[in-house]
């Protein structure tokens, strides 16, 4: 895994922290983000995202105690991480952020030692190389159930 140039004392003087401390979190800015802006995430009842929040090791960065930047780690914490609703707000992007983020996820202490990790993406294909994660192998052993929260037609790419 490569190392994020930025160390957490640059990212400090820059005003920012990065928090496991669900009570830091603001639950408003990741349902508005991940209900209303992801492509992966919408129509999710709030209650589900809740209950998603509460069974899973998040990461927040903050500024000025502004939540920024989100992810959940769903985990059993011996063998496998899932690596998911990862966000950067569009005012916080560009700053080395999202790799400052999979750093500290990566550095955990609960999440050393997995066997496997694994996330799924459309877009940040290159963030998540620089840290090891390629295309799955042997895709043709893994499968999956997927039923989206939508209640209308709409469709998910």
């Amino acid at each position: 895994m490569e190392k994020n140039s930025i160390t957490d004392a640059e990212f400090a003087s820059k005003g920012y922290i990065i928090s496991t401390d669900k009570q830091l979190l603001d639950f408003e800015v990741i349902y508005n983000f991940l209900n209303n802006e992801s492509y992966w995430s919408k129509g999710i009842p709030p209650e589900r995202l809740q209950r998603a929040i509460e069974n899973s090791i998040c990461f927040g960065i903050y500024k000025e105690s502004k939540l920024c930047v989100f992810a959940r780690v769903v985990t059993d914490m011996a063998t496998f991480a899932y690596i998911c609703d990862v966000f950067v707000l569009s005012n916080y992007r560009g700053e080395g952020l999202s790799k400052w983020l999979i750093q500290n996820i990566f550095e955990h202490p609960d999440l050393q030692g997995l066997r496997r990790w694994s996330l799924a993406t459309a877009d940040a294909h290159g963030l998540y190389e620089q840290y090891g994660f390629t295309v799955i192998n042997k895709p043709e052993r893994w499968m999956e159930i997927f039923t989206p929260y939508l209640t209308t037609t709409e469709t998910l790419n």
